[in-house]
């Protein structure tokens, strides 16, 4: 296939992009490089099977010659990036959503939006499935992310049910692995990086709400399952294996075998308190389940956290 992945620098796009071009299909990655780091695809440069465009999404996008497929993971995905970014985030989520869906009608491509867990918001109901609507605040401050990845999936349906445009939605939970930055903000990078220079691990809270992780490899299989399945609508893809962040931190000290103490903090607004996929769909659709443990997952996360110094 030739396949459009956006975002294709980032922690998630720069995975897939390497997993497209290595069973053999030719990927055109486009970013902006607001979030994404270009180091992510350095592996790929050079790889005949691969183009770069330097291009922010929410402008015109124009990719010649025929695609087959339009990934669309342009976007800031960690609260830290999302509440600096927060115009910008909402202009993806919607301008760069509705150019994208152009380029897939008018390519006659199938269309993959990277939804999130945080359309769920603060959930009421627990574990969260597919049909569940959510329970957002729309006008407090994470609402820049969770809105713009609702209207996001209001726009992907409208294109598949109006413009007859063929679409897949997955709703990603927690993901980590190599390549998050170690600057990031997201509480598995937080950690690890704290643990490892000897810092005080933070948690905001008292470390009870919990969180679900899926390894950066479980998730893009999952991922590219969807890709080739024939469902339209969207699909939880995440690891219901559910820790409280008091866990995770304990894990992470652990793995890492670090001295260091941990500290509490407020508990940012809006915050979530629980958050757990339900599967079952995924499972049933293309029968994916994750397959590597948290614990493994950080020990390898760990160790690419050395390997690029992040420790020192």
């Amino acid at each position: 296939m030739r396949v459009v992945v956006t975002g294709a620098a980032g922690f998630l796009g720069s995975h897939l992009c390497e997993r497209l071009v290595g069973r053999g299909d030719e990927v055109v990655g486009v970013d902006n490089l607001l979030t994404g780091r270009i180091d992510n695809l350095a592996d790929l440069f050079g790889q005949e099977r691969f183009t770069f465009q330097h291009h922010n999404v929410s402008s015109y996008v124009h990719v010649p010659g025929p695609v087959d497929a339009v990934l669309h993971f342009a976007s800031p995905a960690s609260p830290k990036d999302y509440l600096e970014l927060p115009i910008q985030t909402l202009k993806v989520g919607s301008l760069g959503t509705h150019n994208l869906l152009g380029l897939a009608k008018d390519k006659q491509a199938r269309f993959l939006l990277a939804s999130t867990s945080e359309v769920y918001g603060d959930p009421e109901v627990h574990p969260q499935p597919e049909e569940y609507w959510g329970h957002v605040n729309p006008v407090g401050p994470r609402g820049v992310y969770d809105e713009a990845k609702r209207f996001a999936e209001a726009i992907t349906m409208a294109y598949h049910r109006f413009h007859g445009v063929d679409v897949r939605i997955v709703r990603i939970f927690n993901t980590f692995g190599p390549r998050l930055r170690p600057a990031d903000g997201r509480v598995v990078s937080n950690f690890l990086v704290q643990a490892l220079t000897g810092k005080p691990i933070t948690i905001y809270g008292d470390g009870s709400q919990t969180r679900s992780f899926c390894y950066v490899d479980d998730e893009v299989e999952g991922i590219l399952a969807l890709l080739g399945s024939d469902h339209v609508g969207p699909v939880n893809v995440g690891n219901p294996n559910e820790f409280t962040v008091a866990e995770l931190a304990r894990l992470v000290i652990e793995v890492t075998g670090s001295s260091s103490e941990v500290v509490h903090e407020a508990l940012p607004v809006d915050d979530p308190a629980r958050r757990r996929p339900d599967i079952s769909l995924a499972q049933s659709l293309f029968g994916w389940e994750p397959r590597v443990s948290l614990r493994e997952g950080l020990e390898r996360t760990a160790q690419w956290l050395r390997h690029i110094g992040a420790h020192q």
